[in-house]
């Protein structure tokens, strides 16, 4: 007898092997998928379902999918979201016309071209003291109802229907891309390297703001999500951002205080993004309570090597993602998504401990036939025993 999307997702959680690898698409922006392609698919499949955005945010230009579309795509889980405070919804709404958009911590995305926005308003670029930190006047205030007011009903709801496994996914708030957010990312990583103080003073200011959104946001959704969603960007294309030393020295610390502080109100799986190439950072990912290793991008570096990451540490971790986002799904045909979905299915999925996901958003130049071949290929060659 077939699983249920939850049953399946919790037996990979647990390292047993399900009847289906699962798919983990649109549920949050590291799992989702642009506007432009998802209007494609409900082209392509004839349906008429409105456009919206995941958090109500254009500027993000991430689709929130509707009940159908994720039903066609396979999707085995599905998401809870926070929600920015309502005075930013108002604010946003009544700028002016291509007018930098504004978020809750006073850090903004600007519009780089017709319809394209990108983070690049930095209000904290020239701060380098812990006065400046202490005087700034645009800290969030995480205790505002309306940021979680709607997400104990939302889970209670997926909760009683029991189909689907649960993901929070309040991922506005992670300290090191948050400090990027605040300051720009050349003037933040210099200043690790020339003010390691200051560096640390922001990093500890935003995990107290995180610790304390999360603790709001678990109480409020109890015991009802199967798996949390947190995460930073640390590595490139060929190398990590920052040394593995600073990494431990400064970070580290950072993210190891805010999984033991999620782990006193919810047993849920911790599921960690981080993009680019991380491989020399696993084994502490390990060290710290990471569960669930997202998107492992398999452009980047040592993360190419599916076979060493299995050997090493699939007994120690489940991966979600490894579906290439720059090359196969962009570029790719059809038939060349399937042989890829091929080869990452029976390297991953080899005795469980693996979610098929593309290696972060799907973007804008992705057909949406892709799309379909990708998780057809995962009824095809994705159902145990898988066919090498």
């Amino acid at each position: 007898m077939p699983m249920t999307s939850r049953e399946r997702v919790l037996s990979v959680l647990d390292h047993k092997v399900p009847d289906r690898v699962p798919i983990v698409l649109g549920v949050s922006n590291a799992t989702g998928i642009k506007m432009t392609p998802y209007k494609g698919l409900k082209k392509l499949l004839n349906i008429s379902a409105p456009d919206a955005y995941l958090y109500d945010w254009p500027e993000l230009g991430s689709a929130k999918l509707d009940e159908e579309t994720m039903h066609r795509l396979g999707g085995d889980v599905r998401g809870v979201l926070d929600r920015f405070p309502k005075i930013v919804y108002e604010k946003n709404k009544n700028r002016r016309p291509h007018a930098p958009c504004i978020d809750d911590w006073g850090t903004g995305q600007i519009e780089i071209e017709p319809g394209v926005w990108f983070p690049g308003y930095h209000p904290l670029a020239e701060a380098d003291t812990v006065e400046e930190l202490e005087n700034y006047p645009n800290w969030p205030d995480m205790n505002d109802p309306s940021r979680i007011a709607h997400v104990k009903a939302e889970a209670a709801e997926l909760a009683e229907e029991n189909e689907f496994a649960i993901m929070a996914t309040p991922w506005l708030m992670f300290p090191f891309e948050r400090a990027f957010g605040l300051q720009g990312m050349d003037k933040f990583l210099l200043n690790m390297a020339m003010y390691p103080d200051f560096a640390e003073a922001l990093l500890r200011k935003n995990l107290m703001l995180c610790k304390q959104l999360m603790e709001n946001f678990l109480n409020e959704i109890g015991e009802n999500i199967d798996i949390i969603k947190i995460g930073d960007d640390l590595g490139t294309q060929d190398r990590l951002m920052i040394s593995p030393k600073m990494y431990r020295t400064l970070l580290k610390p950072i993210h190891a205080e805010l999984i033991e502080h999620i782990k006193k109100f919810t047993k849920a799986k911790i599921f960690f993004h981080t993009d680019g190439d991380v491989f020399n950072l696993i084994d502490d990912f390990i060290e710290i309570g990471v569960d669930i290793l997202n998107p492992i991008q398999t452009s980047a570096g040592k993360m190419a090597d599916l076979v060493e990451l299995k050997a090493r540490y699939g007994n120690n971790l489940v991966f979600c993602g490894a579906v290439d986002t720059q090359h196969v799904l962009p570029d790719g045909t059809p038939e060349e998504v399937r042989q890829e979905m091929k080869r990452v299915i029976n390297i991953l999925g080899k005795d469980g401990g693996y979610m098929v996901a593309s290696v972060h958003t799907i973007m804008n130049e992705v057909p949406p036939e892709n799309i379909l071949a990708m998780v057809d290929a995962v009824e095809e060659f994705g159902y145990y025993p898988l066919k090498g």
